[in-house]
């Protein structure tokens, strides 16, 4: 060792689990609860936006938006999200976490709120500024990832730093879950004030006017956890190892630190530190034989990862109707078809979601980063693959539990793996300085699979016969080969992981390298890629 670690920091990685760790989990995961309702709440109303904007006379089925429309809606925030990744996770590491934290989350629910009073005096005028709210709504949900992380695994011990972060990050099932209520109980309460026929018995009369009420309640409701914990945001002070290590102020660290979590610490200066520990950035060659690596690992597992993930949860709606789950969009009105959507996504996330974020809570300290996230590749592989090569046989009537329990099954070893391990791993393994913005790359990664999985599959999913498309839509592939190449997706997830390294037990400078030698971080590094941690 050419270093030793600072009192307060060793304090911190030893400290007793107490009430404030959970006071942070709920204030960092109450951001991801929102994050998680904003961005995926959208995928519940798109069908009934089509029907409210997009109404043609005399069609035989109901209105849907237009292939571009559906893209911008579905993938705008996304493009939000990805910017506000890079920004504020290299903003975090420059001004604070602290800082910073509070903008994230009156971005959000100020554009939560905004999203629901979209106004137009055309449908064009409605989406464009959906999307322009979406899009700042994104960019605060962006800054959340690096920042809510960062300062989880800062304010953590070492023993319970996985589980701590994670739980963190599982609150975005609750979001998930809480989105899909919040629709039902808004479409069952609207359908039974105003009663409307099916649209192939009325086509006008499907769609009552007070249905342009749902969807805008259903996307302001995302400002109210964010509203609910912006006060206890601003209380939270600066974590020990920002203020320690990157602003240079043991003192203030160790103050700060005895006042939350109620023991006392030894204030001290801070100690010279070696060349090698303080001189290379994020675009040098002496990072990128640090980390290289790992920033890539993270980065394009993470990619993998979002591809599939948010493409299934997105057109969880199409895939539902194709095989038969949720009946033809002309059979119900439209308050009646945002009730069905809903129900769908709220089972799923019940069975497969939920539990899977929790099991990643509880084990990942016991079974390590590593093993989770690599079984988790595996089986999301395995499960797709069993989805797509037998796919007609789910179609039929009598298959259909047998579909959604595998489908829950593959949200469930997602969630119950990379989703969770992507998440925590990259606020682990880089230096306090340069935390934040490797977290923020590696999200920003992440995202850029988002978008691609939800534009790309929008398109890809379409029926191959041309009578059998969706309005506007040219043919895709079908929806049994977009599951094969997501089962594709997933096992290249597999290989990359061989490349990301264990954090289980180790403190956050020991992992990163903060108080060795350059010689002996690289030789770490070379030594923990592509091994199976024992």
């Amino acid at each position: 060792m050419a270093g030793s670690q600072l009192g307060v920091l060793s304090a911190l990685d030893v400290a007793k689990t107490q009430w404030y760790h959970f006071t942070a989990i709920i204030i960092a995961g109450m951001g991801f609860f929102t994050d998680a309702y904003d961005l995926f709440s959208i995928s519940l109303v798109t069908k009934l936006l089509g029907r409210i904007y997009y109404h043609v006379d005399g069609a035989e089925k109901p209105g849907t938006l237009p292939p571009n429309v559906a893209a911008a809606v579905n993938g705008v925030a996304f493009c939000g999200t990805l910017a506000g990744q890079l920004f504020f996770g290299w903003l975090g590491d420059k001004l604070g976490r602290k800082h910073v934290y509070g903008m994230t989350l009156m971005l959000m629910l100020i554009c939560s709120i905004a999203s629901g009073l979209s106004f137009g005096h055309s449908a064009k005028g409605v989406m464009a500024t959906l999307c322009f709210f979406r899009f700042w709504l994104g960019f605060g949900i962006g800054g959340d990832y690096p920042l809510s992380a960062t300062i989880m695994s800062e304010y953590a011990n070492k023993r319970t730093r996985g589980a701590f972060i994670a739980a963190v990050f599982a609150m975005q099932g609750f979001g998930i879950l809480t989105g899909g209520i919040v629709a039902l109980v808004v479409s069952t309460a609207f359908d039974h004030a105003y009663h409307a026929p099916s649209y192939e018995a009325n086509p006008v009369a499907s769609t009552v006017p007070e249905a342009d009420y749902v969807w805008r309640i259903i996307l302001m409701f995302g400002s109210v956890p964010a509203a609910m914990t912006y006060y206890w945001r601003m209380k939270m002070p600066e974590t020990a190892r920002y203020t320690a290590l990157v602003a240079k102020n043991a003192k203030q660290a160790a103050s700060d630190m005895s006042k939350v979590l109620q023991v006392d610490l030894l204030a001290e200066e801070n100690r010279e530190e070696n060349e090698s520990s303080k001189s290379f950035g994020l675009f040098t060659k002496k990072f990128a034989r640090r980390h290289g690596l790992h920033l890539l690992g993270t980065s394009v597992c993470w990619f993998l990862l979002d591809i599939g993930y948010y493409s299934s949860i997105l057109f969880q709606k199409d895939i539902f109707s194709s095989i038969g789950w949720i009946p033809p969009a002309k059979t119900m009105n439209a308050i009646y078809e945002v009730y069905l959507i809903a129900r769908a996504q709220t089972l799923i996330a019940l069975c497969g979601t939920v539990p899977g974020y929790w099991f990643s809570v509880a084990l990942i300290d016991y079974m390590g980063r590593f093993a989770i996230q690599l079984m988790g590749f595996f089986f999301m592989t395995v499960f797709m693959f069993a989805l797509a090569i037998p796919y007609h046989h789910w179609t039929k009537k009598s298959n259909r539990i047998g579909f959604l329990v595998m489908y829950s099954l593959t949200f469930f070893f997602a969630n119950f793996g990379p989703n969770a391990t992507t998440f925590v791993v990259p606020a682990e393994i880089f230096p306090a300085r340069l935390r934040s913005t490797c977290h923020g790359i590696s999200a920003a990664a992440g995202k850029a699979g988002a978008i691609v999985g939800a534009f790309g599959f929008l398109y890809a999913a379409q029926s191959t016969d041309p009578t059998q498309t969706d309005a506007g839509y040219p043919p895709g592939i079908g929806v049994k080969k977009s599951l094969i190449v997501l089962g594709g997706v997933n096992f290249f997830g597999v290989l990359f992981t061989l490349l990301v390294p264990e954090a289980k037990g180790k403190s956050l400078e020991e992992i990163s390298g903060e108080n060795e030698d350059e010689d002996v971080v690289h030789d770490q590094q070379a030594s923990s890629v592509g091994t199976m941690p024992r």
